[in-house]
């Protein structure tokens, strides 16, 4: 299980590496080379003196240019302490391995992307010793993805489009077309995925609305924080009771939705929402409801 959005904002590369590349390539616009192969190294530092120093995920890409260490970094808020600890990883790794490392920093934080990006610069104002230059994939670079279609292109980065940006008014969107990207992928990857996604979410009901979704294509019940409910459910046992949860499920989904987007939901609106027991017409109202100004447009086409 990923415990938090600092696991998972470094561990997506772990899963997917290759995603790692394309971010470089795409986003930060890095001429990196093609890797041939991109494997996972052991993340302790630690010397043989009592300190002990641990980088987040440690990759090793093979390109036909040369060997490169991938220094994954996940950072959460600003630290000064790490313009001491980055600079040290890096010198580390460079006399450890004899390859060239690289600093990546992922943050979901706009304030902590321009702190990270910053130089670490050691020595004297007209001589530096040692400049550090991290590269920083955050809420500025990070592509929003909301279209259904780009995201099935590219799964892994529409899940990281969603773990960065996973807030606000374009969440409903964004979680949506995530959502639809996983479907077509193997379930146990898509399990995983997930979980980056949910651990990500600060956002109470960015984070209902996302395992409303994974209810609902069934990816939400892999995830360990649905123990009570599946107990929950086999205690109950039947399906007309499975039925009717699932009912109510799309109901409170819709208007959590419209509320969300602050879309004023008048008494006779909630009140057919709640009446409705058709499973399809319940989902076609969650789609309408990503994009309603108003709380009529969901029946504009009934």
């Amino acid at each position: 299980m990923v415990s938090s959005s600092h696991e998972a904002m470094h561990r997506i590369f772990q899963k997917d590496p290759t995603l790692l590349t394309r971010a470089l390539q795409r986003v930060l616009h890095v001429p990196f080379p093609e890797p041939r192969e991109i494997a996972a190294l052991n993340v302790d530092l630690t010397e043989i003196e009592p300190v002990e120093r641990r980088v987040d995920t440690l990759l090793r890409a093979e390109t036909d240019e040369g060997t490169y260490l991938f220094v994954i970094e996940s950072q959460k808020k600003v630290d000064e302490r790490k313009r001491g600890s980055w600079p040290y990883y890096l010198s580390y790794l460079y006399e450890k391995f004899h390859c060239e490392p690289i600093l990546i920093v992922t943050t979901q934080s706009s304030t902590t992307a321009r702190w990270a990006a910053r130089p670490i610069r050691l020595g004297f104002r007209d001589w530096h010793s040692l400049t550090v230059r991290p590269l920083v994939l955050g809420p500025d670079n990070v592509p929003v993805i909301t279209d259904e279609r780009t995201a099935v292109q590219d799964v892994p980065l529409a899940v990281l489009s969603a773990m960065t940006h996973g807030r606000g008014p374009q969440a409903p969107a964004i979680l949506e077309s995530t959502a639809a990207a996983l479907r077509t992928i193997d379930p146990d990857s898509a399990a995983v995925f997930v979980q980056f996604v949910d651990s990500c979410l600060a956002d109470p009901q960015a984070k209902q609305m996302w395992r409303d979704l994974m209810t609902a294509i069934q990816y939400f019940w892999r995830h360990p924080l649905a123990e009570q409910v599946r107990e929950e459910g086999r205690e109950e046992g039947r399906e007309e009771g499975r039925e009717e949860g699932r009912l109510q499920d799309r109901r409170e989904m819709v208007l959590r939705i419209l509320e969300w987007q602050s879309v004023p939901v008048p008494d006779h609106v909630r009140e057919r929402v709640n009446a409705c027991t058709d499973l399809d017409r319940l989902e076609v109202w969650i789609r309408r409801a990503m994009h309603a100004k108003d709380a009529a447009e969901l029946f504009l086409e009934d």
